[in-house]
Formats: C-alpha cells, structure tokens, sequence
C-alpha cells in the first residue's frame, strides 16, 4: 500500500496507523472521530465576534475557544475553486475548475482544468472515506457539476440535498441564470420546500440524516455547506430588523474599526498598517444622505444573515451534544474565499434575468423577492487588512476565517498565524481516519495539518512549501513568505508584482526592482508550477 501526495515522513505515520488499526477489534476502530466541516458563504475575514468583528456569533465563537482559530487560512478565490480544493487536497486547476460555471472564459471541450466538475483523475474525499466505513452526509451549496453523474451522490456522499449552482433565492427555486435553482437530493432533481430558509432547510436535513443513522457504529462526515451570507441578501422576516441602525457609520469608518478590532483580538499583529483605500469606490461621506441610508440597510441585512447562519451552526453542534456525538467529532467552521464584491443586480452577465424577477427597491431589501449585494464597498471591510476580495488571488480574496476544534485537537483557545490551506484538510482527514488516497489518482498538493493541531508541530508547512493558482486569468505562485502576484487580466510575466507577505500582508509594495535576483527565482518557479499543474496560459486559448 502506498501514500501517494504525503511527504515520506507523513507516509509512514499514516502507515503505521494503517497496521495498528488492522490489529484493532472492529469496535476500536469505529472510535476514529466523526467529523463536521461547516462553511460558510463569501463570510468575510472580519465579520466574526471572535475574529473582533461586531456581529453576535455566539456559537462559532465557543468553537475557537474550544480549539485552534487560523489567521492565515487561505482558499481559492472564489467558491467553486474552494469547494474543488477541499474534496480533492488539490490545485483547482488539476481539480477541473480553472473556471467557474458560466462565468466568462475559455470553453474548449477537453481542456484540461476547465471540466466545470470533478474530473476522474483526482480522488474523491467523501468517496475515500465512504469505502473506509464511514458514513457522508452533505447539505447546502454543490457548484461542482451540474448532472446527477457529477453530483454529491456521484462524488460519494450517501445522502445529500444540494443546490447545483452557486447562488440563489434562500426561499425558494429562483436562481439567477435559470428559471429554477436546481437541486439534488441523493440521485434525482428535487425542488424547494417552498417558503422555507436556507439555512433552516439545511440544518434540518442534516440533523434527518444523522436522526435516519441513530445508532450506527459507522462514524460520519458531514459537510454542512451553508449558503449564507451569500448574496441575494435575505433573511427572515423576524431577522430583518436585528442590526437597524449600527452601520450608519458607512463603510470607510467600518473598514476602519474591522481593522483595529482585528489587532485588539490578536488576529493581525499590532504593526501592521491598513492598505490604501480602494479609489474606485466612491466614499461615503460624499454619497446623498438617501444613498447612506440603502448602503448602510444593506450591511444591516448581511449582519442578519451572519447572526442567522450562527444560530442554526448553534442547533446542529446542540444535536451533536444531546446525541452523544460532539466529544468524539472534529469540527471545522470556515469561509470559502473573500468577501464578496460582486453585484449582479447592476453588472455581469446575468443582469436582465435577475430583474426580471427580483427587485431592489429599499423598502423590501432582506425580502424574499428582492436582490440586494452589499458589493465591494462593504466587502473591502470584510477583508480588512487585505487588498481587494473576492474573485481576486490577492490576500483579500484568498485569506478566509477557519476555525478547528473538537476530537483530538490538544491546542484550546489558541490563535495561529500558521500558514495553512484548504488543500490540507482532505489528507488531515484522511489521515485522522486511517484512509489512504488512491495510487492511480494525481497526487494530493494538501499536506496534513494533524501534527500541528495534535501539538506535535509548530507549523503546517516549512518555508519550502508552494502553493500555485491561476484561475479567470489571474495568478500566483508563493513559497513561504515570498509572492508573486498578477491581478492583471490577462496574466503575464511582464505584469507579476513581487511581495513579502511576512512584512507587507496588504501587497501594498511591490519589490521586484529591489530584489530583482529573487523575483526571478520566482518566475523560474511560476514556469515550473506551471507546466507541473498543466495551467494553460492566455496565449495558448
């Protein structure tokens, strides 16, 4: 049996686990832990109570006092990247999504990376783990194929109900590029309990799954794959009110109090400096007071939707302790990617078919049929310190909150700026659960984090560690502190910005004139990532 993806230290812990496991009665290996992965959707990197943001989350912030708070947790840019990530331990482009569903870009039948699903080379996280015994579950948002052959179902989870598409109405089956937002439940095409919550309605059927399972000795995994805060902005009717008048301040003053917060809560050091405010978006002091007054309802609709999301993570962890499960299950509560700065009310290709079925009048804003984001004004303060957010591979759009806690996690109430990704939580997994990733299958880039969360490590990766990532003809290649960034579209090598993250974590500075010898070390790596991960690059579509 080989271990193909893990370094050969990691090989032969994993190897050793393997044979005394299979020296174990069954019923001592049906003791390895249950886990629960929780994600939230576009939540940004300050909004968290425990992460010093202003909203009430109460429940995910006991996690991080039970276990270990990431403040250098970094995903793809954008959700289905992210999601493509976390089920394969892999680069997104090997992963099939070098692209994101109808988003523009290259369309070219047989491309490598840009399959818009999970391609057969890549091992299958749930699958693993379904054929080492344990039990998988996922609930909420899919984005990674949109047939029941490239389903959850298809993917290995046993029992799922998933949305296919990456955003629409939380109350109902109105998407916003099809006349319905189609879901899945197991292996057939379902609809929506009409009038139903999201996040209700995944909690629900989550905690039905586990209910349906009562007894069994199989442990679980479980993806809890909410879709809030994601936009359209909506909550229920009880929730719209909860946050009225706390961001009449606007924006910029948000921006700036997110930041001191996050140092007052030890997440970034007490040196560190906010990048220069986006010009391109207007400040707020100079909006009519009509306009404050919709800009500021709509961060008071995302808070909602942030407390919201809280409470039902609250109902399913009180599940777990009622059944007996919570002190024998990992939990990781995260984010997908940056705050989102998208609006697709009023740009992007869907823009007549959303307003043919929504409005966004501001008396309605957090309803059922209305389409509010609260675009990249708000997001640049959900991203504070970083530059930019989602959809770009900048700090902003790539550092994302995680918090790890629950079985076998010896470090309680710490805060590590360990550099980690979401690449390493499928081989962590696997090996909390004895399971060996496939031999024929490309190896994994994740590397597992279980060392470090056991307290055996003082990091996850050493400073040879490179994590590479192109996606909508954006790039970046780092090593440990060292980034070479292009935001430019599309990417080239003329346009690669050099930073160091260890004292420039806002890429305010680019240093390529000044270490001219160390950016092209940089590129010689990009060129060899590059071919290595088969990104295909702008001139060769």
């Amino acid at each position: 049996m080989t271990f193909v993806g893990y370094h050969a230290p990691m090989r032969l812990l994993l190897l050793a686990a393997l044979l005394v496991a299979a020296a174990l009665p069954a019923a001592a290996q049906n003791e390895r832990p249950n886990i629960l992965v929780i994600v939230a959707d576009d939540l940004g990197y300050a909004d968290l109570g425990v992460y010093g943001g202003d909203i009430r989350t109460p429940n995910i912030d006991a996690l991080a006092r039970r276990g270990v708070l990431f403040t250098q947790f970094h995903t793809g840019p954008v959700c289905a990247t992210t999601r493509a990530m976390l089920l394969t331990g892999n680069n997104n482009t090997v992963a099939g999504l070098a692209r994101q569903g109808s988003f523009p870009g290259p369309v070219i039948p047989g491309l490598y990376g840009y399959e818009n699903r999970l391609p057969d080379r890549v091992g299958l996280l749930p699958r693993i783990l379904k054929d080492a015994g344990y039990r998988t579950y996922l609930a909420g948002k899919w984005h990674l194929g949109e047939s029941v052959e490239h389903s959850p179902w298809a993917a290995g989870f046993e029992r799922s109900f998933a949305m296919k598409f990456g955003a629409g109405n939380h109350f109902d089956d109105t998407g916003i590029r099809e006349s319905e937002a189609k879901y899945f439940e197991d292996d057939a095409e379902v609809g929506w309990p009409e009038g139903e919550y999201s996040t209700e309605v995944y909690t629900n059927k989550l905690i039905s799954y586990l209910e349906a399972d009562k007894g069994s000795e199989r442990p679980f995994f479980m993806v809890a794959a909410y879709t809030s805060p994601h936009w359209p902005l909506q909550v229920p009717d009880e929730d719209l009110d909860l946050y009225a008048g706390r961001y009449d301040m606007g924006y910029d003053r948000l921006r700036e109090l997110r930041f001191e917060s996050l140092k007052g809560a030890g997440i970034v050091p007490e040196r560190s400096t906010l990048p220069p405010r986006n010009p391109a978006i207007k400040p707020f002091a100079e909006l009519e007071p009509q306009e404050q007054r919709r800009e500021s309802r709509k961060m008071e609709i995302y808070a909602a939707m942030v407390d919201n999301l809280d409470r039902h993570v609250g109902r399913l962890l009180d599940y777990l302790r009622a059944n007996d499960l919570y002190e024998n299950t990992l939990i990781v509560f995260m984010a997908d990617n940056g705050a989102a700065g998208e609006d697709f009310y009023y740009t992007g290709p869907f823009v007549d078919y959303i307003r043919a079925r929504y409005d966004d009048s501001y008396e309605r804003m957090g309803m059922r049929g209305n389409f509010i984001s609260y675009g990249p004004q708000w997001a640049e303060a959900g991203s504070a310190p970083y530059k930019l957010y989602k959809g770009f591979p900048s700090e902003g759009g790539i550092v994302a909150p995680m918090i790890v806690a629950g079985a076998g996690v010896a470090r309680e109430g710490e805060i590590a700026s360990t550099y980690v990704t979401v690449m390493d939580l499928m081989p962590t997994f696997l090996e909390l659960a004895h399971a060996s990733y496939p031999e024929d299958k490309v190896p994994m880039r994740g590397e597992s984090a279980w060392s470090y969360l056991a307290g055996r490590a003082p990091v996850v990766h050493d400073d040879s560690y490179v994590t590479t990532l192109a996606y909508n003809q954006r790039a970046f290649v780092r090593r440990g502190d060292w980034k070479l960034l292009s935001l430019a579209r599309p990417f080239a090598e003329p346009e690669f910005a050099l930073y160091d993250l260890a004292t420039d974590p806002g890429e305010t500075t680019d240093l390529s004139s000044r270490y001219p010898e160390r950016r092209e070390t940089m590129l010689e790596l990009w060129r060899r990532e590059r071919r290595a991960l088969h990104i295909t690059l702008p001139e060769d579509l």
